[in-house]
């Protein structure tokens, strides 16, 4: 073993169902182009033929936290070292001595720096003891509101008396214990990674010209770009390599991409834990938004798939999810600090309870993840892929009515995992490759083929009925005074 470290009052959920004005039009799209030449599942998979029983897969991609905050007690899973119910990793603290794992039942969470940089230090060649340090470090040198907020907690660890229906999900469908962020970063290349399997920087609107960079963009090029974007119609950010839907749209598969309006869940440049609100809606570019900026999405004509939450509430109600959906949060929903675990969970649950009442659920598949680990500690070490990942590891559950019953999935998975379920389902297993898919660029690797990457339909079980709803209360009892 590694020597390593041995609330707020949450608001009710928010008008996350009110339709906002000023959504990108949707446009009519042309025939898309004839499919690619498969690329064919990965040798070591086989992909079972049930999986085609799940018409409607759903991403909802929650922020900040890493696997061992939310369940490193849960039962079965490899969480924090115990012994006698005591955590026996303790984590060194700067100026002498170390704190072990806490029982943390405040709402609000502020966490620790979490950028590239941030990462490799919490990891620390595989001690796994930088999270202590890198939080101090940065509150010393940058002070700022989530500093000053509540005492460290990047230790702090919550159970199912917090997250009561995180719990429930996890112990009713399946768990996934080896969810890793995709990439060793943050946010806007985790982002990017849930949509393309990448992240880069492009010179122009040629793919070619895209270079990989696991932190394309600084806050202020970005900003300035996006906010170009918005009053001309032009952008000096071009994201030109490949992304799903590009391969969706020659199949002829729907898919929708549901923003929640109002602010953006987090900081442009991670290393600053908090920052002033930036507005966010359907019709922004942003780093939780990126898919208006890339080129094949406008080539494709389908901007208009980029849609308020509220057409999500309307598609489940009425029977007519998309084939693909990814769901994305405002912060005061998204978990972020300083947004409450409470108010996030309402947010998820409402999200979940819509599928379950949906005519689609029977055909449903719900993957619910954290985009990275928010500076919060995790005791296990990243497996290593290629020059750009694995990140940290990252809670993940499957809901489905074919999910496995109570089920632990103990396989090496990143959200390359979604898109290769996504292939697997709908395009007959074409991949985001560039040798396949009409559109060559320059990524490193085709990361659904990593032979360390499981395959997410063995959280399923296609012999079985499928069961039923569980719906769940968006504001549960708990046993946390913090939490009403």
């Amino acid at each position: 073993m590694h020597l390593v470290p041995a609330g707020r009052k949450a608001a009710s959920l928010t008008g996350a169902v009110v339709l906002v004005a000023g959504l990108l039009a949707a446009c009519s799209s042309p025939p898309g182009p004839a499919p690619r030449a498969s690329a064919g599942p990965s040798s070591i998979d086989r992909v079972p033929a049930g999986i085609h029983k799940i018409k409607h897969v759903i991403i909802v991609m929650q922020e900040n936290r890493s696997f061992d905050t939310y369940f490193g007690t849960f039962p079965g899973a490899d969480g924090i070292p115990m012994r006698n119910g005591k955590p026996t990793v303790c984590v060194p603290e700067p100026g002498g001595g170390c704190q072990r794992p806490f029982h943390i039942k405040a709402d609000s969470n502020t966490g620790g720096p979490h950028n590239t940089a941030d990462a490799t230090a919490d990891v620390d060649g595989g001690k796994m003891d930088g999270f202590i340090r890198q939080r101090q470090s940065q509150c010393h040198a940058h002070p700022a509101p989530a500093c000053r907020a509540t005492g460290p907690d990047v230790m702090g660890y919550h159970t199912a008396a917090e997250i009561p229906n995180y719990w429930s999900y996890a112990r009713h469908f399946a768990l996934d214990d080896h969810m890793f962020e995709p990439v060793r970063s943050w946010s806007l290349p985790d982002h990017l990674y849930l949509v393309s399997g990448w992240s880069a920087r492009c010179q122009n609107r040629s793919p070619m010209s895209c270079q990989n960079n696991i932190s394309p963009y600084t806050i202020d090029t970005f900003d300035d770009a996006v906010d170009k974007e918005l009053t001309t119609g032009t952008t000096t950010i071009d994201l030109a390599w490949t992304d799903i839907t590009w391969l969706l749209h020659a199949h002829h598969v729907s898919w929708a991409y549901y923003v929640q309006s109002g602010t953006q869940p987090d900081c442009d440049d991670d290393s600053d834990m908090s920052c002033p609100a930036v507005k966010q809606k359907a019709s922004t570019p942003g780093m939780w938004n990126p898919l208006p900026l890339f080129g094949d999405v406008q080539e494709d004509h389908q901007l208009g798939n980029i849609q308020d939450l509220s057409r999500y509430f309307a598609a489940a109600k009425a029977g007519t999810l998309p084939s693909v959906s990814w769901v994305t949060p405002s912060g005061p929903d998204s978990e972020h600090w300083p947004g409450g675990v409470h108010q996030g969970q309402a947010y998820v649950t409402a999200l979940i309870n819509a599928a379950m009442k949906s005519p689609d659920w029977a055909s449903t598949a719900i993957f619910l993840g954290w985009d990275d680990w928010g500076g919060f500690y995790d005791n296990v070490v990243p497996p290593k892929v290629d020059q750009n990942g694995y990140g940290l590891r990252v809670p993940a559950i499957t809901i489905s009515p074919y999910a496995r019953t109570g089920y632990v999935d103990h396989q090496t998975l990143s959200s390359d995992a979604y898109l290769k379920f996504i292939e697997d389902d709908f395009l007959g297993s074409d991949r985001v490759n560039p040798a396949t898919d009409g559109r060559p660029d320059r990524r490193p690797d085709v990361r659904e083929n990593e032979p360390i990457l499981g395959s997410l339909a063995a959280d399923f079980d296609f012999s079985q009925n499928p069961r039923p709803p569980m719906l769940l209360p968006t504001n549960p009892p708990t046993d946390s005074p913090s939490i009403p």
